[in-house]
Formats: C-alpha cells, structure tokens, sequence
C-alpha cells in the first residue's frame, strides 16, 4: 500500500477515519453488550483489529470489527460458561477470539479460502435470517429492561412475552430504545447522516438531562480510561469443547461474510483479493483481538460502505478511525457514562433487521421451490436450535445438497433428431431416430460410491427397455469428471455382466484424468483401448462400420 500511495489520497483517509469514527463507538459498545460482554471491550475489539489487519489484510477498504451476526453465537457461549461474571465472559469470549484467530491462518496459510463456497445462496440466506432473528429477539429484553435467563431464542420470546404480561417492564427504557430504533430507520433513508450517531447521542443527553437512569433505565456507566493491555485470557474450568465449536463456528461465519463483502469492493475498485490471504488478515486481526481483551470480529457490511463513501482510499482509514477510538479511551471514556442499554440494543436490532433476505428468497421460491424449502429449514434450525447448532446444520445441509446431484443425477438415452446438430435426450425428442443394436448413454455426473450402484441399474434398465436387441453400450462420458474405486469396480463387475450377454461397453468423450486413473484401476486392458472414442460421432461411426449397417437403416 505505502509503495502506491498517492499525496492526494492523505486528506480523504483522513477525513473518512474521521466519519467512521463516529459509527465506530456506538456501534463496537451496542455490539459487544450483545455479545454478552462490557461494552468497553466492544472498543478494544474495534481499534486493535484495525490496526492488525491494516498490516496483514489484503483489501484496500475493508473495515473489520464486532458483528451483528456473530453476536449470537459469541452470546450463546458465553452466557453458558460465564456464569454472570463479567471477566469471566471476557475471558471465554477472547478464547473464542484466538481459536477463530488460528483457525483462519491455518486455513490461509493451507490455502483451503475455497471452503466458504460450501455454503449455497439459499442456506447462507436461511442461516443469516436466522441469525438475524436470533439477534433481535436476544435485544428486546433490554428494550423492555427486563432480565431473563437465555434458554434459546423462541424460549426466550415465550419468557419474554411472560415477563411484559407481569408487569416488568420499564416504559422509560422502552420509550428510549423504541425511540432510538424508530429515529435510526428514518434516518436510513439520508445517507449522508450519522442516524446511529444521532440517535445515540440523542438517547444519551435525554437520560443525563432528565435523571433516568435513577428510575431504572440502564446505561453503560462509567468505562475504564486507558488501552487494553496484552493478557492471556484463560477461564478456569471452562467448557473447552463448547468454546472451540464456538470458535470454530464464528470463525467460519465471518470468513463467508469477509470473503463476500472484499470480493464485492474488490469489484468496484476493479481489483482481485486473494482468499487466502483474506483469510489470514481476518486471523490475525481475531488473534490480535483475542490477546488485547477483545472478542470475534469479522468485516462490516454497516461500516464499510460509510468509508468508502466518506472517500476512504486505503487502510489508512481504519488506522485513523482505530487511533481516534484510542484518543477517546485516553481523554474523555465517561463521554458515554449515560448512554442507554435500550439504545444500544436498538442499534443492534437495526442491523439485525439490514440482515433480513426477503426479496431474493421470493426469487428463489419462483424459480426453484425446494432450495427455498432448504432455506426455511436452514432458518428454523438456528431459530429453535441456536446460532452454533443452526452453523453446523447449515455444513451438514450444505454437503447433502451436494451430494444429492452427484447421488441421483440425470441420465438419458441419446438418439438424432432431424435438424439438429448432435444428440439428444429421446425424452425431450420422442421422434430422435435411434441406431439398431447401439445404445448411446449419457450420465451426467461424477462416478462415485454413491452413484456406482444406481449407474449400473440405470444401464440395465434401458438396455431391457430397448426396441431393439442392444449389441453395444456407448457412455457419452463427457459430464464423468471422475471415478473412485467403487465406481471402477462397478465398471469392471458391469464390463463382464454385459460382455457374457454379447453386449460390448464403449466410452466417448471420456477426459484424459478419467481415463489416467482408469489405467491405474486396471480397466484399460479389460474394456480394451479401442473401446475409447474421442467424440461421439466416432464411436457410432465405429459401431456402424465394424458391422456395415448404413445410419439410415
């Protein structure tokens, strides 16, 4: 970056830290309060982060810090093992922090940034909507400034609902935080206004003015002036097993919402960002924040489009936002004293909301009805389950969904129809013409254990199904970008099913890796190396010399 730097990017940098300091703070305190932790750590999770991947992350304009969607599972965590002790959660929230931290060097440094693309459109849509939901409802109780114990989150809206029919709500924190929430989705819609900053200062001078903190409404109090100090955080007999699935759980939500949100302004900027090294930058920035009293982060898609519209031209932005958070710790931390919980929370249920995909998922219902049905069970799962076992559902779902093409894939029977180049499925065409005594087969999928079996019934079935007696199998291979060995056993146990019954097995368009490891399974020499046809045409080409019938007959 310093080797490109141009004089004319300085101000913009710095004028853009400016403006992204002031969404900085509301929004480092809202989302560490619900993630379970003081509010303050909320800061030391967003200036040390910055600076870490300033020096290791690869894209120009990505601003890291605490996120919405890992606010839940950084939540369900703690509140199990913390017990209510404040630096107790700390300690298992940085824990979380350095395991995701590791986790995304070695998967960078191991070059597996490809993983994220497991996750399809319509689940990574189930499992945000469903980490969307699972944050609001964890912020109503402080909209309402009522204590329940976190049972999950439809158990908690029942205890919720409870709670507001007894009588427990605070009407003054409810008017504070529906207020704030009501003033920052007006001010969406003016993008060049800081709603959040507005509506927290707002919220904040209305409880310091008019004393409503001594009539119950909550706020942050008084916050430690200073910098975070380099710790190793460590819980005593602690959970080990719950903050590693944690961990590992937040680890790979940020990178799919890292790797989608630095590809997307990589786009704009008309760049490339290397996975990988993505990867590693947002590791870091975890490692650094778990060791300097932080918790998960991950990139911002609230923060990132306000640099780049303030003018951020490189990471010096985020330098610059993380030292005037630094500024602010040093000089004046009571500044925040009075700032309301009800208005921090409504500053979460606000992004909450942002994370909400309707539109799309209509698309997808119109187009492809059973992706959307995934989508919804992918939702219910983190809705009734919680964020980490909705994240491991989620890969467990994703996987079948891949599997499942691969498992039951489309075949067809091949035949020429008039007027068109090639061949085609005799399902789609009923007039394709077919050549006596060949069978042309096409299998559109990997062989594999699970489809080897299903392979061999499918070619049985249309070689019985045959108007004509079938003297020999051509498999239209091209779509076959692989076999295992099950699959080659098949092939070889099929091979000789077929050759007893006066029936030979050719390939066509087979790739030369398929046919490398076939070599290696020892098929060559069994099916025979003239049974292999570059194209199609050749092989019925072959058919129809090898026992002079004319393609017209």
């Amino acid at each position: 970056m310093l080797k490109e730097y141009q004089a004319g990017w300085l101000a913009h940098d710095l004028a853009a830290g400016l403006v992204l300091t002031t969404m900085l703070v509301p929004v480092g305190i809202a989302y560490a309060e619900a993630s379970g932790v003081s509010g303050v750590y909320g800061l030391y999770a967003t200036m040390i982060p910055l600076l870490a991947y300033a020096f290791f992350g690869p894209s120009r304009i990505l601003v890291l810090g605490p996120d919405s969607a890992l606010a839940a599972p950084i939540l369900a965590t703690v509140v199990q093992i913390s017990g209510g002790d404040p630096s107790r959660a700390i300690g298992v929230a940085s824990m979380m922090a350095i395991i995701a931290g590791v986790l995304c060097i070695i998967m960078g440094l191991l070059r597996l940034g490809f993983i994220t693309e497991l996750l399809s459109k319509p689940i990574r849509y189930g499992y945000m909507n469903g980490i969307a939901l699972t944050v609001l409802i964890s912020q109503l109780p402080k909209i309402f400034a009522i204590s329940i114990d976190e049972k999950g989150p439809l158990r908690n809206l029942l205890s919720l609902a409870k709670a507001i029919a007894a009588g427990e709500t605070n009407w003054y924190s409810f008017a504070v935080g529906a207020g704030s929430l009501a003033l920052i989705l007006f001010l969406k819609r003016f993008e060049r206004l800081p709603g959040i900053l507005i509506a927290v200062v707002l919220a904040t001078l209305c409880v310091s003015v008019f004393n409503l903190d001594s009539i119950g409404v909550k706020v942050l109090g008084r916050i430690p002036q200073g910098l975070p100090v380099f710790s190793i955080p460590w819980a005593s007999d602690a959970d080990l097993v719950r903050i590693l699935l944690g961990g590992s759980a937040v680890a790979l939500i940020a990178f799919a919402d890292t790797s989608v949100l630095s590809r997307t302004f990589a786009a704009r900027f008309r760049s490339r960002v290397d996975p990988n090294q993505e990867m590693v930058g947002l590791g870091v920035a975890n490692l650094a924040a778990g060791f300097f009293q932080g918790f998960p982060i991950s990139s911002s898609a609230s923060r990132t489009p306000v640099a780049e519209a303030a003018g951020a031209r490189t990471q010096l932005t985020g330098v610059v936002g993380a030292l005037a958070v630094a500024m602010l710790l040093m000089v004046a931390p009571n500044l925040m004293q009075y700032l309301p919980n009800s208005a921090l929370a409504a500053v979460v249920i606000a992004a909450a909301i942002g994370l909400f995909e309707i539109a799309d998922l209509k698309r997808i219902y119109r187009i492809q009805q059973w992706e959307f049905w995934l989508s919804l069970g992918c939702f219910a799962s983190v809705a009734v389950f919680g964020a980490i076992p909705g994240i491991c559902l989620a890969v467990v779902i994703a996987i079948i969904e891949f599997l499942w093409d691969g498992w039951r894939p489309h075949f067809a029977v091949l035949g020429r129809v008039d007027g068109l180049r090639g061949f085609h499925d005799i399902e789609r065409y009923p007039d394709a013409k077919r050549i006596p005594g060949l069978l042309l087969f096409r299998w559109d999928a990997p062989l594999f254990f699970a489809n080897a079996e299903l392979f061999q019934e499918r070619l049985l079935e249309v070689i019985e199904e045959s108007p004509t007696p079938v003297r020999r199998v051509v498999v239209a291979a091209e779509p076959v970008t692989s076999v295992d060995v099950t699959s080659a056993d098949m092939l070889r146990e099929l091979s000789r099913t077929l050759s007893d019954r006066g029936i030979a097995l050719h390939f066509a368009e087979m790739k030369d890796p398929v046919r490398d490891k076939l070599k290696r399974f020892d098929l060559m020499e069994l099916i025979g190396s003239d049974s292999f046809h570059p194209t199609v045409g050749s092989a019925i080409d072959d058919y129809l010399s090898e026992f002079g019938i004319a393609e017209d007959d």
